[in-house]
Parts: C-alpha cells; structure tokens; sequence
C-alpha cells in the first residue's frame, strides 16, 4: 500500500468517523444497554487520540476510550459493495462499503 492509499484511507476513515455518514453504523447491544448511545457516538465522533500504539498503520481505524466504567472500542470493517467479502482497495470509496462498529471492550 502506498502513502497516499493510506492518507485516502485516513481521511475516508475520519470523515465517516466524524459525521457517522458514507458508513454504516453498528452500536452493540452492550452499549445500548448504557442507555448513552447518543453521548458515545458523540465521542467517537470527536476522538483524537491516535498514537503510533494505537494506530500504527496511521489510517484512523480503531479506537477506544473510557466512559461509566467502561471500556469503548470503535473499529472500521471494509467490504466490498455487496457485503460478500473484503473491499478489494480500501481506498476507493466506490468499491468499499465501511461499517463503523462501536462496542464495549468486553464484547471484542
């Protein structure tokens, strides 16, 4: 993968992350039973925390963070438009489909 694919990546990954659109989004039923799916959405939406451990590849797809006691995770998938196996290039909006999960860190 070259710099660029990753940079596309990052930025696809960030403008999902950041306005929960061009994504489908998937909440866990243990963070829907915090009864905060709104708040936590919110903080996933604003997250910024990324480091080298956390983000090695720098293409913005995991993260997690605390909130009541409680580990949330957030992951991008990439699949292809059917939903049928992995996108070929991740980097191309046209034949990726991203799913944003957000899960408790007990549920990974």
């Amino acid at each position: 993968m070259t710099g660029a694919d990753t940079q596309r990546i990052r930025e696809l990954n960030d403008q999902a992350r950041q306005t929960l659109t061009g994504c489908r989004v998937l909440v866990t039923p243990g963070v829907l039973a915090l009864n905060e799916t709104d708040m936590i959405l919110a903080m996933v939406r604003r997250y910024s925390a990324f480091t080298p451990d956390n983000d090695p590849y720098g293409e913005h797809d995991f993260g997690s963070f605390r909130f009541q006691d409680q580990t949330i995770f957030w992951k991008f998938d990439y699949y292809d438009l059917d939903f049928t196996m992995h996108s070929p290039d991740a980097a191309d909006p046209d034949v990726t489909a991203r799913v944003l999960t957000v899960l408790l860190g007990s549920e990974y």
